[in-house]
């Protein structure tokens, strides 16, 4: 062997031991194994698969089962801002109501996404997406002009018409020798005799009149002054009877009979119902008494109760329609004829009286029922919008004007009469406006609406700073905006 064999042969037994222990310390990488160990990424954030906008710090499900989308942060890096576009501000992330002026990290190190100049609501308006518009089922209504009816509901009760009441009470004394009606709520017409009656004071009125008339016939041919005082003595005795109630009737069977009656008949002074009946067989009876009392319910009226608050709607002449329970498929028409001035502490309500007619007799006196009273407003046909269009703060009423495709600009209203679900607007709206009357999707973007309504100046602060509000739920069920009745 010569020398230079010798020396390849030494150079080539270190090379082997060298990479002999290499790879007894690292064993090959197959092809299997290299694939199995990529670089491991972390997601920053996860996406909704179907709803970019909802996003979640951890992997989740959407209401469909399906796994949130994770956004690595190449991606969320890649997106470079638009050549020639200006930043206006960065907001969070995660959709919290919290804004930034320069490029921060939130609490969990995610970058806040930039808003571009043209992204960006005009100002005093509120911007919200149109996907998020349709899937809360926003409604719009255009502000018109329209009649404005208002119904005023009350109970009351059916009372007898004052006016239309009466009393059987004889100016003389006697006794009831016969009584024709004799029932109480018995129907008397007229005229119709009601009793006949025994008195002494007159019989003797009954012989003054024919010795008077008697006397008269026999001085027809006396002078002028003897006539004349017989035909005054005539008329005295004429007019006591009458003044006793003894009707026209009797006093011309009297003068064609020529003598007196013992019995004489009381008549009834009117067509009604007889609500109440002393009078009994045989009894005797003083001057002044109540034998009956009679009522004539061919009109009736309705004592109403109707709240304070109500009393500006109700005028004399007003409509009012009545229903009784008794009666359900009958409605009776009638009208206010008198409002009473005074209110009833205990109730908070002032009685009004509406007059009914009743010629079937089914409205009977106590009867209960709900009466409803329409108003219309004075001015015919005002500008009117939905109530639950306008939001109440308590110290000043916005309504949310529609200005383009998921752009609403915040307008303060003031608002006049209400009626029908509708109020009228006196300022702050023009005819052909449209305005959201379904808002509640305004409490998921209560940053915006803030920002919005701080350039109208409101105390809520001009800034884009918004702090988060705990348990957002809770605040749309007690907010009052989803239906716009806060403080009314």
């Amino acid at each position: 062997m010569t020398k230079q064999t010798a020396l390849a042969v030494l150079i080539a037994f270190a090379l082997g031991a060298i990479s002999g222990g290499w790879l007894t310390s690292h064993p090959p990488i197959t092809g299997d194994a290299a694939e199995a160990t990529p670089t491991e990424r972390k997601p920053l954030f996860y996406r909704h698969p179907m709803n970019p906008a909802v996003t979640s710090p951890v992997p989740a499900k959407d209401e469909m089962g399906m796994d949130y989308v994770p956004v690595y942060p190449e991606e969320e890096t890649s997106q470079k801002p638009p050549a020639g576009k200006k930043v206006l501000y960065y907001r969070n992330p995660m959709g919290l109501p919290d804004t930034s002026p320069v490029p921060k990290e939130d609490s969990m190190g995610m970058d806040y996404v930039p808003v571009y100049e043209d992204e960006a609501p005009p100002p005093g308006q509120v911007k919200i997406n149109v996907e998020k518009i349709q899937k809360l089922g926003v409604k719009t209504e255009t502000v018109a002009l329209r009649p404005l009816n208002h119904t005023v509901r009350a109970v009351g009760t059916v009372q007898v018409d004052e006016r239309r009441l009466y009393t059987v009470a004889p100016k003389f004394e006697g006794w009831i020798q016969t009584l024709h009606v004799n029932a109480t709520g018995q129907t008397v017409r007229r005229g119709q005799v009601l009793m006949e009656v025994y008195s002494p004071d007159l019989l003797s009125a009954q012989q003054e009149y024919l010795i008077a008339y008697r006397g008269q016939k026999a001085l027809q041919n006396s002078s002028a002054q003897t006539r004349t005082a017989a035909e005054q003595l005539v008329s005295s005795a004429w007019q006591r009877l009458r003044n006793w109630d003894v009707s026209d009737e009797h006093l011309r069977h009297l003068q064609q009979q020529g003598a007196p009656s013992q019995f004489v008949p009381l008549n009834s002074p009117v067509t009604g119902v007889v609500l109440e009946k002393p009078a009994l067989q045989g009894m005797r009876f003083m001057p002044g008494d109540i034998l009956f009392r009679i009522a004539d319910l061919s009109t009736v009226w309705l004592i109403a109760d109707v709240y304070e608050q109500d009393l500006a709607l109700i005028h004399e002449g007003q409509n009012a329609s009545l229903r009784v329970n008794a009666y359900p498929d009958k409605v009776f028409n009638g009208r206010v004829t008198f409002i009473y001035p005074t209110v009833t502490p205990e109730t908070r309500t002032a009685k009004v009286r509406i007059e009914l007619p009743n010629p079937g007799g089914f409205l009977k006196p106590a009867l209960y029922g709900s009466v409803a009273l329409s108003t219309s407003h004075h001015h015919g046909q005002v500008l009117a919008v939905p109530d639950s269009a306008v939001l109440d703060s308590g110290t000043r009423q916005v309504v949310l004007v529609q200005r383009g495709e998921g752009l609403f600009e915040p307008r303060v209203v003031k608002p006049g009469w209400r009626a029908d679900g509708y109020v009228e607007v006196l300022e702050g709206l023009t005819a052909g406006e449209t305005v959201v009357s379904r808002a509640n999707f305004l409490i998921d973007a209560e940053s915006n609406l803030k920002a919005a309504l701080g350039s109208l100046g409101s105390d809520t602060g001009g800034g884009h700073t918004q702090q988060p509000t705990e348990n957002a739920s809770a605040t749309a069920d007690h907010s009052g905006y989803e239906h716009g009745h806060g403080g009314h």
